[in-house]
């Protein structure tokens, strides 16, 4: 084990390590030399492969913790008894009616946010009966090609829509 310790393998600039449990030896880290140049901190690489946290982890991470750390405190205050809150020395909090005002005024929020949405999409949706919803400005008729001679490629059909009275013949047409 002395001579793993001197060799290139244990850099400390490596970029790859590797962690072993052995019962028999206490953890230990070889590091492999091919990584080295790898982690150097003048190569292109991106942060992730050079180490260390990227920022977005770093944010998800804070924000995990203060999501918990609120809704600890929350429960806390909405659950625990004055008495005991006041023999802790907490006197100063809001009405225990906004534990329960604030999530239920946020789910009627919500609920009448898509309620209106779906509204404002039935009114602006035209009626089946309309042609709007069989043709726009941005509808394409299929061209009409000459058919080739026998044994000519020939060309694939730009994109185009299907016309009603097509789709209708292949599925209702009964041959």
């Amino acid at each position: 084990m002395a001579e793993s310790q001197s060799s290139p393998l244990n850099s400390p600039t490596s970029g790859r390590r590797t962690l072993s449990f052995s019962r028999r030896e206490r953890a230990r880290v070889s590091i492999s030399a091919e990584a080295e140049d790898v982690a150097s901190p003048r190569s292109p690489q991106p942060q992730s492969l050079r180490g260390g946290p990227k920022p977005s982890e770093v944010y998800g991470f804070v924000g995990l913790i203060s999501t918990i750390v609120a809704t600890v405190i929350f429960f806390v205050w909405a659950y625990i008894p004055e008495p005991w809150l006041h023999s802790l020395g907490i006197t100063y909090y809001p009405s225990r009616y906004w534990a329960l005002a604030v999530p239920t005024y946020a789910m009627v929020t919500i609920v009448l946010a898509l309620a209106f949405y779906l509204g404002l999409n039935f009114m602006v949706t035209p009626p089946p009966t309309s042609f709007n919803t069989m043709f726009d400005q941005y509808s394409r008729e299929r061209p009409t090609f000459i058919n080739p001679v026998d044994g000519e490629e020939r060309p694939i059909d730009p994109i185009s829509d299907i016309g009603i009275n097509h789709v209708n013949e292949l599925m209702f047409n009964t041959r």
